[in-house]
């Protein structure tokens, strides 16, 4: 990993050791701050290669020791800073949908027009906006410009967050095990292996044997992912791996706890202790696919991925690998939702970003509670 470049928009921290992923968001955290300012007496600014004010921030950055790239940067891709007052603050790219939401405006028309025009605009908005904006600063930039009314955001530290994750998991599954994390700018996950824990997948199991399937190895483990940009909120993802391929399977909803309400990391840490019921429930979704009976496989496997808007390229792959394994005979909604999941395995393979992949797993749980029924019709879809 580059920690000279984290402050670059495209950053992506991929970490294979849990230890190298939490020291990574202790640096981070100990380069980021928080401050509340009146959102109407914030402006954003235009910034291109040559300009005075490019010219002016970079000798800033140098004499206090910061690295110029980071203006060069925010030049390349958002081409805006922040103003409060007679400050000048970089933005970075998964700041503009907060800024957005703060000033009021939807839709996605304003990335077409030139940058000038685009801050004339967000600035003639900001003008009225109410109350006060919570700024993230985030190594060198802004990442994010919240409502500063803790009801409508709360503060969750993102490292307080994973160290408790780490204590509750290593204390309360006895084979435990750190499987992967990723730091982007918009999001922070980490995956845990929890071997040896027989119980959570027991029922499952047993199902699986009075359908008469082949039990393959399978493994429970969770996925943690939090944001601190007003991307998503603190959120807990039973899952299971199978097979030889180790096909990652969603257990439907996840255990969550938004950024609002005043929500703290002891709530947080009581969602934590709700994981092992949590697994109860969500097995209990993929049971249910084992009883649906679906007599129109292909039909109902395409109706029930445009349902849920996945990528063509990938439900096309999908499609295939199914008729390949399962033809198109009668099989149930157990069967095509294993098909589905397998487009998390597509994504990894083509190296997709950490944060893709994740949403991926959260949409097609979605399918666990689709009418089935609803596509499985006979003839052309």
């Amino acid at each position: 990993m580059n920690e000279t470049k984290v402050f670059e928009d495209s950053y992506r921290g991929i970490f294979r050791e849990q230890d190298d992923f939490l020291a990574c968001l202790k640096r981070i955290g100990e380069n980021s701050s928080w401050r509340r300012q009146k959102a109407k007496n914030l402006r954003l600014v235009p910034i291109t290669e040559g300009s005075q004010i490019a010219n002016e921030l970079k000798n800033k950055y140098i004499d206090e020791g910061l690295d110029e790239s980071i203006i060069t940067d925010t030049i390349v891709n958002t081409g805006l800073l922040l103003k409060d007052r007679n400050e000048y603050y970089p933005i970075r790219d998964c700041a503009i949908k907060s800024i957005l939401d703060r000033a009021g405006i939807q839709g996605n028309g304003l990335r077409r027009v030139e940058k000038n025009i685009y801050a004339r605009i967000l600035n003639d908005c900001l003008k009225v906006a109410q109350g006060e904006a919570l700024i993230r600063f985030s190594v060198g930039k802004v990442s994010a410009v919240l409502s500063g009314d803790c009801n409508d955001y709360s503060i969750l530290d993102v490292e307080e967050l994973f160290l408790h994750s780490v204590d509750y998991l290593t204390s309360s599954f006895k084979g435990c095990q750190y499987l992967g994390g990723f730091y982007e700018h918009d999001m922070v996950s980490a995956l845990w292996e929890l071997s040896g824990e027989d119980n959570l997948l027991k029922a499952y199991q047993d199902e699986l044997r009075l359908h008469g399937r082949t039990m393959e190895e399978m493994k429970p483990m969770v996925r943690i992912t939090t944001s601190d940009t007003g991307a998503g909120g603190a959120n807990i993802f039973p899952m299971l791996v199978s097979g030889s391929e180790n096909t990652a399977i969603s257990l439907g909803e996840p255990l969550r706890l938004e950024h609002r309400h005043g929500h703290n990391i002891s709530e947080f840490d009581q969602q934590l202790r709700q994981l092992y019921a949590k697994y109860q429930l969500a097995t209990g979704n993929l049971i249910k696919l084992l009883k649906i009976d679906i007599f129109h496989p292909v039909n109902c496997m395409k109706g029930a991925m445009d349902k849920l808007k996945l990528p063509k390229k990938y439900q096309a792959e999908a499609l295939e690998l199914f008729k390949a394994q399962y033809g198109e005979d009668p099989c149930t909604a157990h069967d095509i939702y294993y098909g589905i999941s397998e487009i998390l395995y597509m994504l990894a393979c083509d190296g997709e970003e950490g944060s893709r992949i994740t949403r991926m797993e959260e949409t097609i749980a979605r399918a666990l509670s689709l009418n089935w029924r609803e596509f499985d019709i006979p003839g052309t879809y």
